[in-house]
């Protein structure tokens, strides 16, 4: 089947509910078994039987089977959020003394994880560019326990050699990890191009409406036990509202996901024609350094971009934000509504994003693009035009006199 189709049938089974489109939200903590030989089968297969609220109910079971499906995975485990599931994706595949490779373009919260908590439990984190694809290889130790990638980064939108480097680590016997939030797998199948383990923030463009905090993590077989034995001893627990919620919000994520697309690269286009504007990061424009993976791996790009301003000052990139009348300021993502945030990227390795600017991130919404643009173009021209700063002029080279 087709993802459009998939996105509608997957995890259905209206027979099942007397004919129901939509199935029953199954809330439950309490479980009851018919007798000692029911229960024990339940305790015995508590993440396929009904057992206990906390391994889930037919509600979280219809999520699971739709995200294995649409990921074309061996299983799915649901966390409470995104960050949780980057970092039980994490837990279920590093060892105390072991090495991880982590991409430096990596989300925040998850750089702040292996810094604090895996570097407590004696896993060094060796930070590497996002664009070493093949060259990997020379990072890789004999106790590298995985790789963990996020194409595109989610503040600078690098694009990553996934199969290159899957290829690389799992020559060394390496796990590979893969954010994939920012297309879902809707737009790129991670596991297809070489990964372990598939993770995404649901809360975002799964769920889509800006109401449900989830995260999902997709294993192929290999990984897929590690993944949902190391969940259950941490106590991870969806709600099955929520897990309705991304239900609801997954059958149309493709319509969505395609709007976002056509309205974000349209914008993206035009400010790269405004004279305020320095750069543009969107990997789906021909000039974007990974362009050419993009097109490679990837069916689409969703609604999630940056770019960068001329050098204004502080205040001037305040006020154009505050101005905005239809971009909301707010630290997600992937709802219906657009929103803007400055972003400061921490990067480890030489090289790094070190913009001469400020860098702005954007989410286009499922607004009017006309008007987003209009939006845009007043600020612009109100807030930041008249409050460029002169450019750096150079000092002149020292004159040594003999």
């Amino acid at each position: 089947m087709k993802p459009d189709t998939v996105l509608v049938h997957a995890g259905r089974d209206p027979g099942r509910f007397g004919g129901l489109v939509n199935a029953p939200v199954s809330r439950a903590s309490t479980i009851l078994h018919a007798d000692m030989a029911t229960y024990r089968l339940a305790q015995a297969d508590k993440h396929g039987r009904p057992y206990y609220g906390r391994f889930g109910t037919a509600t979280h079971r219809m999520l699971e089977e739709a995200c294995t499906q649409l990921d074309d995975g061996h299983g799915t485990v649901l966390f409470p959020s995104g960050l949780a599931a980057c970092t039980g994706a994490l837990n279920a595949v590093v060892r105390p003394g072991s090495h991880l490779l982590m991409v430096d373009s990596v989300y925040g919260p998850v750089r702040d994880y292996c810094d604090t908590v895996l570097a407590e439990r004696g896993v060094q984190t060796e930070y590497y560019p996002p664009s070493l694809g093949a060259d990997i290889a020379t990072r890789l130790r004999p106790d590298t326990s995985a790789v963990y990638c996020e194409s595109p980064g989610s503040l600078t939108f690098e694009i990553q050699d996934l199969p290159a480097i899957a290829e690389a680590a799992h020559r060394a016997g390496a796990a590979v990890l893969a954010d994939n939030t920012w297309a879902t797998p809707f737009f790129c199948q991670p596991l297809a191009l070489g990964a372990d383990i598939a993770v995404q923030a649901a809360t975002k463009y799964l769920v889509g409406h800006s109401d449900a905090m989830l995260g999902v993590a997709v294993a192929n077989e290999r990984c897929y036990l590690p993944l949902r034995t190391a969940a259950a001893r941490q106590g991870n627990s969806v709600s099955a509202d929520d897990c309705t919620l991304a239900l609801r919000g997954l059958r149309t994520l493709g319509v969505r996901l395609r709007q976002h697309q056509a309205s974000a690269l349209a914008l993206a286009r035009w400010l790269q024609g405004r004279p305020e504007v320095l750069r543009v990061d969107h990997p789906a424009l021909p000039d974007d350094p990974g362009h050419a993976l993009w097109r490679r791996d990837f069916r689409g790009a969703s609604g999630l971009f940056g770019f960068e301003l001329q050098p204004v000052p502080e205040a001037a990139v305040d006020d154009f934000i505050d101005g905005l009348a239809l971009f909301g300021i707010g630290a997600s993502w992937g709802g219906f509504e657009s929103l803007i945030l400055p972003s400061h990227p921490k990067r480890s390795c030489t090289g790094g994003a070190h913009p001469a600017g400020v860098l702005l991130r954007l989410h286009i919404g499922l607004e009017d693009v006309d008007d987003l643009q209009a939006d845009l173009a007043a600020g612009l021209d109100r807030h930041i035009a008249p409050r460029l700063l002169p450019p750096r002029v150079a000092a002149p080279p020292l004159v040594k006199h003999s």
